[in-house]
């Protein structure tokens, strides 16, 4: 896992991808050799106005399994010949390319994204649009992942594809515990919708979710419903949907058993439970229910999920045609 960096790099793009796949953290296994390159390796000049010293040149890209592109700023700079070359190289060896909010105009200028769908920043999305027309840009949603390719829009919408590729790569359970350690809220999906931060208003800011959400993830055993969330916050129901669409880009009840679909899934990659034990620990009353559920969410099976994560030594798994996962550590 190589991020490709260059001046003026964007430290909070950068420090998204390295918190998500550099950090060692304690009882988590590390799956990923995160590290940094840059086209002339020495001093790179940050956005926020310090320079880092990346020792690493392009050469680190012929060993990568994944390069991620942390932004490009400004979003019109060309990418030079030899970063064109070096990327194109490691696409055609297998690797993965991922770019984060503007680092899909450097992945644009390779070709590569030629007549597939594209995310960045919302804010970005018609200049991408007008700059490469054979790119199909989908300014709605937080992240794109063609298997071989991924992009995200906006700078946090980056850390939720960093998890999501780490659970294709090792699963639910292992992109939860490094969430978990990051504080982060469990998931988003990479079709929500991107939603820009609304007018400054005197009106007093929403407390944060985040006490709500440890709440109910910690209970979803039990019969949690939307009703016992509001009053959890003490706010009506539709000022508690509100909160959600506007922090979380969803609905209190699709996030609900988003969460329940992903407790599932961690068991079945985890434990051996049966289906029927597996629906009522994660609140979903029955193996038909949930059998149903996970089928809508992810058009496989708990069997075949189990049978696909149970079935490889790396942890990699395709599931729901998403694509084959990297499953290395570089």
């Amino acid at each position: 896992m190589v991020a490709l960096v260059h001046p003026p790099q964007s430290p909070f793009e950068l420090g998204c991808v390295a918190e998500v796949f550099g950090i060692r953290r304690a009882g988590v296994p590390a799956h990923y050799d995160f590290g940094v390159c840059t086209e002339h390796p020495g001093l790179v000049a940050t956005a926020a106005g310090y320079d880092m010293l990346v020792g690493d040149g392009l050469s680190a890209l012929a060993t990568a399994d994944t390069v991620v592109i942390p932004g490009w700023v400004p979003p019109e700079k060309p990418l030079p010949p030899a970063v064109v070359d070096a990327l194109r190289a490691a696409h055609r060896r297998g690797a993965r390319l991922v770019s984060i909010c503007s680092g899909a105009f450097a992945l644009a200028q390779t070709g590569l994204l030629d007549g597939r769908r594209a995310a960045t920043h919302w804010r970005l999305a018609r200049q991408l649009a007008d700059r490469f027309p054979r790119i199909q840009v989908d300014p709605d949603v937080l992240y794109i992942d063609h298997g071989d390719i991924a992009t995200s829009a906006g700078a946090a919408a980056g850390v939720d594809l960093c998890l999501h590729l780490v659970r294709r790569d090792y699963g639910a359970a292992h992109a939860a515990r490094i969430a978990r350690h990051m504080v982060m809220p469990p998931h988003r999906e990479g079709g929500q919708a991107q939603y820009a931060s609304p007018p400054p208003s005197p009106k007093r800011t929403d407390p944060s979710l985040a006490p709500l959400l440890e709440w109910v993830t910690d209970r979803l055993g039990q019969p949690v419903t939307v009703d016992d969330m509001a009053t959890r916050l003490r706010v009506s129901s539709r000022t508690l949907a509100r909160r959600f669409l506007e922090q979380l880009g969803t609905s209190p009840g699709q996030w609900l058993l988003a969460q329940r679909i992903a407790a599932a899934r961690a068991l079945l990659e985890e434990s051996d439970l049966p289906v029927d034990a597996i629906a009522l620990r994660v609140g979903l009353s029955s193996a038909t229910n949930l059998r149903r559920r996970f089928h809508a969410t992810l058009h496989t099976t708990p069997a075949a999920y189990r049978r696909a994560f149970r079935g490889t030594g790396t942890g990699t798994a395709t599931v729901a045609g998403a694509g084959a996962g990297a499953g290395s550590d570089r």
